[in-house]
């Protein structure tokens, strides 16, 4: 080990052992004057880095999540000192925009539901009722930044080693999710409650959201944000860029916010093993492939451009028979004569662009067939032919309710 790595493994055993001591409750400020000259040179990445290592050396992610506050109050003006500008148009200078609108809108719940609580009756209240309308749109369309993060950002850093803090902000992705459900609950159910009791319950709502979301931004805006900007390369940032175009912005997102950004170039796709078939949104073994469309519980037949049955899958209980004597046969010799008149119909329609699916459910022997036939286009609209898909339905039209992932019973 050099000096030079010998002096950052000492800086860092030090950060964690700080840390260490602010889980067993030592007091923020004193542990700030002992460890000042060290929190001066600490950057947020290295915070990041640190955290990962504590979690994965035992101490629980829900430890360092509870703690957090105490870990920004510690190093709150070595972080705010490094914070990097991003230009207009990078994903990290969106994400920050989102930030600061999505608090002005949660101040705005705040004060709409403190003008409510003067007005006394719901005579007088329109405007703020308006008003109130306009923030749940708001709220709602800012699934798509979180979305954003979470399907793209979030990724990015994982490839970099960074796996804990993204983690730890999905969790609270879900508890603002969670506070934000409960808000268009109470609203919509409105009609059902006193005025006052409304009232007051929106008042109730309107303050830890407003405080989750400021205290889970600060977290992104001083430790993720600029761990990324370290640990992510120039060249990514530009496909990161694409990749938040491809999900989209929400209704307050500044336009300002999302001008053409230049920096870097797309990556390109890494070289795959030999036998893997590369596709634009990932890479499948020829026996993944198959073995995947097998397990859908749906039967799929393709019939390219010129009406050849091309392929089918081998489903488990495929509904209709097919046999590899199908193969290279035209789609309308696999059918009744009766119905080849309909068949020949739907794949006209499909080729001319007239519709992109037609949809049928016939009972097949006391079970519910839903049969829907889907026009395959490249990315220029060009046919490339049709894919049937074949479904049992019977079972699926008895569902109900919820069912969560872990209910398994």
């Amino acid at each position: 080990m050099n000096e030079e790595s010998g002096v950052r493994e000492s800086k860092k055993e030090a950060i964690k052992i700080m840390i260490r001591r602010l889980h067993e409750g030592a007091d923020p400020e004193k542990t700030k004057k002992e460890f000042k000259d060290i929190i001066a040179v600490t950057t947020p990445a290295e915070i990041a880095k640190i955290e990962e290592e504590l979690i994965n050396e035992g101490m629980p992610r829900q430890e360092v999540q509870r703690l957090c506050e105490v870990h920004l109050a510690v190093f709150r003006e070595s972080l705010e000192e490094s914070r990097e500008p991003t230009p207009p148009g990078h994903p990290i200078y969106i994400l920050m925009e989102e930030h600061k609108m999505l608090l002005k809108v949660a101040d705005e719940l705040r004060t709409v539901a403190g003008a409510l609580t003067k007005a006394g009756d719901v005579a007088s209240v329109g405007e703020e009722m308006r008003q109130l309308s306009l923030i749940t749109e708001h709220f709602k369309e800012s699934e798509k930044h979180y979305l954003r993060e979470e399907n793209v950002l979030f990724p990015h850093l994982e490839k970099h080693g960074i796996t804990q803090p993204p983690a730890i902000m999905w969790s609270e992705h879900d508890k603002i999710r969670g506070i934000k459900k409960n808000l268009y609950s109470h609203i919509e159910s409105r009609q059902q409650h006193d005025f006052n009791a409304f009232v007051a319950k929106l008042a109730e709502i309107s303050l830890p959201l407003h405080d989750m979301l400021s205290s889970h931004f600060y977290k992104e805006n001083n430790i993720l944000f600029p761990t990324a900007l370290s640990v992510v390369g120039k060249d990514e940032w530009k496909d990161i860029r694409k990749q938040f175009d491809e999900i989209g912005y929400c209704c307050f997102t500044p336009q300002s916010a999302t001008v053409t950004f230049e920096e870097g170039e797309v990556v390109a796709p890494r070289q795959e093993p030999e036998g893997v078939i590369t596709l634009e949104t990932g890479a499948m073994s020829k026996d993944e492939l198959e073995a995947t469309l097998n397990t859908l519980p749906v039967d799929i037949t393709f019939v390219d451009k010129d009406d050849t049955v091309r392929y089918f899958s081998q489903s488990k209980d495929r509904i209709f028979v097919r046999t590899k004597a199908v193969i290279g046969r035209k789609v309308q010799q696999c059918h009744p004569q009766k119905s080849v008149h309909e068949v020949n119909r739907i794949l006209e329609t499909l080729k001319k662009g007239e519709r992109d699916v037609a949809n049928f459910w016939i009972d097949l022997k006391g079970r519910l067939v839903y049969i829907r036939y889907f026009a395959v286009r490249d990315k220029y609209g060009h046919y490339l032919g049709c894919v049937e898909v074949t479904q049992d339905i019977t079972d699926l039209k008895k569902i109900q309710g919820e069912k969560r992932l872990l209910d398994w019973t």
